[in-house]
C-alpha cells in the first residue's frame, strides 16, 4: 500500500508473569489506509484487545513500530502520547461509560470543557454531533432516560466531538440486541465515510464484519488470517440489502431498543 495512514511493523508485546513470558502480540505487520474500517476478531486471549490498545497508544510495545500519520507512537513519551490521543483519537466502549448524573450534552462536552474550549464552541460542537447520531431531540436526557441504543449513540457522539482521525471501538455492540447492533454499526460506518475517520473495532460478532474493509482474525497474538473486501470502501448493494433484511427480521422478533 502506498503511503498508508497506519503502519505496524514487527509489533511484539510480551508480558512477564513471574518467571514466565507471555506473548500477547507476535510479530504483527499491518497497513491501514485513511478512512478504512477494520474488524479485529478472535477468541479471548488472541491478542485483539492488546493490538487495539497498542494502536491507541495505551500499550507500549516490547518491540516493533507503530506509525500513524508519520508519527512513531513507540518513540513518544507518556505526555506526548496523551497529547496525540487528545488530538487524533476517539473511543467507543461496550459499557457506554456515560456519567449517570450528566445529560447527553454534558457527557459529550465534558472532554472539551477540560481542554478549555469556550462554552459557545463546545455547546455548538455537541449539538452538531448529537444531531449527527440522531439525538438532536434528546440533548438534555440523562442516561437512565435513554435506551441502550441511545446511550451508545451518546458515547459515539462523545467520541466524535473532538473530530478524531481514528475511532477505536471495543465491542461497541456487545450490550445491544441484534437490530440495535446493526443500526449502531450502520451509523458508525456512515459517519466514518462522511468524516473520513479510520475505525478499528474489536468484536466477537462475525455478523458485524459486513461493515468492515479488513477482517483480521487473530490467534495466539498473531494475525492468523487477513481478509480484505474486494469492493474497497464502498459496501455493495447486496450487502446493504443484507443489512436491511437483518434489521427487518430483528424488528419482527423483539422490541425496538432505540
Amino acid at each position: 500500500m502506498e503511503n498508508p495512514f497506519i503502519s505496524v511493523r514487527h509489533l511484539t508485546k510480551v508480558f512477564s508473569m513471574g518467571d514466565e513470558k507471555v506473548y500477547a502480540l507476535r510479530d504483527v505487520n499491518l497497513e491501514i489506509a485513511r478512512g478504512e474500517i477494520i474488524c479485529l476478531l478472535g477468541p479471548s486471549g488472541s491478542g485483539k484487545s492488546t493490538l487495539l490498545n497498542a494502536l491507541a497508544g495505551l500499550e507500549k510495545p516490547t518491540k516493533g513500530e507503530i506509525i500513524v500519520g508519520g508519527i512513531h507512537l513507540e518513540q513518544l513519551n507518556e505526555a506526548q502520547v496523551t497529547l496525540f490521543r487528545s488530538l487524533n483519537v476517539g473511543f467507543v466502549f461496550q459499557s457506554y461509560n456515560l456519567i449517570p448524573t450528566l445529560n447527553a450534552m454534558e457527557n459529550v462536552t465534558l472532554s472539551l470543557m477540560v481542554k478549555g474550549v469556550p462554552k459557545k464552541e463546545y455547546e455548538a460542537a455537541a449539538k452538531r454531533v448529537l444531531s449527527l447520531v440522531g439525538l438532536g431531540d434528546r440533548l438534555y436526557h440523562r442516561p437512565n432516560q435513554l435506551s441502550g441504543g441511545q446511550q451508545q449513540r451518546v458515547s459515539i457522539a462523545r467520541a466524535l466531538v473532538g473530530k478524531p482521525k481514528i475511532l477505536f471501538a471495543d465491542e461497541p455492540t456487545g450490550n445491544l440486541d441484534t437490530k440495535t447492533s446493526f443500526e449502531v454499526m450502520d451509523l458508525i460506518k456512515r459517519i466514518a465515510r462522511k468524516e473520513n475517520i479510520t475505525v478499528i473495532m474489536v468484536t466477537h460478532d462475525e455478523e458485524m464484519t459486513v461493515y468492515a474493509d479488513h477482517m483480521l482474525h487473530m490467534r495466539d497474538g498473531a494475525i492468523e488470517r487477513h481478509t480484505r473486501k474486494n469492493e474497497g470502501t464502498n459496501r455493495s448493494a447486496a450487502e446493504r440489502q443484507e443489512v436491511r433484511e437483518i434489521i427487518a427480521a430483528a424488528s419482527q422478533g423483539g422490541r425496538d431498543n432505540d
